[in-house]
């Protein structure tokens, strides 16, 4: 059975942790990501709102009033681990639904420099997903899943994921961060669905989904 076509997202939030300390770390790729969104839109303000820091840009939208639709780029201020607060906060405000909000976030379980794309499921053990299922009561917002593979040797996940990028390792994470900024813009003008048959496997070298 085919997987029904998701609403219209009407949110972006990318998911980090504040502060210049983690601003160029694994952790803050949804950051990242929001943030050269907000470029690309020529966002020049952002605002601050429920425990996040909040940009509202326009998207070509043929159905909506006026050709274009309103959509919110959000940016968590509240540390990775609770996400959710200022994220369910900030759905009720605008009356978005779980199925409208599309979440950018690191993954361990991916590739470095892999990009993928998913509608609902679990949390799989990142605190920042766990939070927003928890606050929100639903697992059926989407996903921008970025790629960053597993820590080297005996590193632990948090030393990685907190680990300052220099060199070679922040190209490719800038890289990253411009192909995940394309499949939010896709998932925005075509659909979760169409971005995620077109974008997971692009990058990939083990053929997994």
């Amino acid at each position: 059975m085919a997987q029904p076509q998701p609403e219209k997202i009407r949110m972006i939030a990318g998911l980090g942790n504040p502060g210049a300390e983690y601003a160029e770390t694994r952790h803050n790729a949804g950051f990242q990501t929001v943030d050269e969104l907000a470029r690309r839109a020529g966002v020049s303000y952002w605002k601050n709102q429920l425990g996040a820091e909040v940009a509202t840009v326009r998207v070509s939208d043929p159905e909506a009033e006026g050709g274009a639709r309103d959509v919110v780029l959000v940016k968590p201020q509240s540390f990775m681990n609770t996400s959710g607060g200022p994220i369910s906060k900030l759905c009720r405000e605008y009356n978005i639904k779980p199925e409208e909000l599309l979440v950018v976030h690191d993954e361990l379980d991916i590739p470095a420099e892999d990009v993928r794309v998913k509608v609902g499921g679990g949390h799989a053990g990142h605190n920042g997903l766990r939070s927003i299922i928890d606050k929100l009561g639903s697992r059926d917002f989407s996903r921008i899943r970025f790629g960053i593979g597993e820590p080297p040797g005996r590193m632990s996940g948090a030393d990685f994921v907190l680990k300052q990028l220099r060199g070679k390792e922040a190209e490719a994470f800038a890289d990253t961060v411009m192909r995940a900024a394309d499949a939010c813009e896709l998932a925005l003008s075509r659909g979760v669905i169409f971005a995620r048959d077109h974008v997971n496997g692009a990058t990939a070298n083990n053929g997994k989904h």
